[in-house]
């Protein structure tokens, strides 16, 4: 019974293996090998949007891997790839997108988000600083009337 629940539970772990895409391309030589990888590892998985399309198991990162080496066999630049793929899935398919009126918000946003933080904080520890403003404990001769007179009716 122990062999066969080990088997079992081999067999289940195995399965994720199995299933792993594996893609076999021939290349002329290992710089065309390094221009691929350099290629897939650039360009987002528009399905896994965290995972590259070199690492990614979606079938749409495989046709794009396919288009890739398709599009390098042809002699295309590694510009003209990438820019295919950005007019085809839009600028989110790139890791590193490109500084532009349309992603400044994207590059330059978290900085200025930390430089307001950072003023913000500086404000509240200045404003934490400042000696308390001189302000008047004593009471005016006809606030402390006033006083006496309503503690003088609470004890009777």
């Amino acid at each position: 019974m122990k062999r066969l629940l080990a088997a079992a539970a081999l067999g289940l772990c195995l399965t994720g293996i199995a299933h792993a895409a594996i893609d076999t391309y021939e290349f002329a030589n290992d710089a065309e090998r390094a221009r691929f990888r350099e290629l897939t590892t650039e360009l987002r998985c528009p399905k896994c949007q965290n995972q590259d399309i070199a690492d990614s198991n979606a079938p749409i990162a495989a046709d794009l891997r396919k288009q890739i080496y398709t599009q390098m066999a042809a002699g295309k630049s590694n510009q003209q790839i990438v820019d295919y793929m950005v007019d085809r899935y839009g600028e989110f398919v790139r890791y590193k997108p490109e500084v532009s009126e349309r992603t400044w918000l994207l590059w330059f946003g978290p900085a200025a988000l930390l430089g307001l933080g950072v003023i913000v904080i500086g404000a509240i520890v200045a404003r934490r600083r400042r000696p308390a403003a001189a302000t008047s404990t004593t009471l005016s001769a006809e606030e402390q009337a006033r006083l006496d007179q309503l503690l003088d009716n609470q004890d009777k």
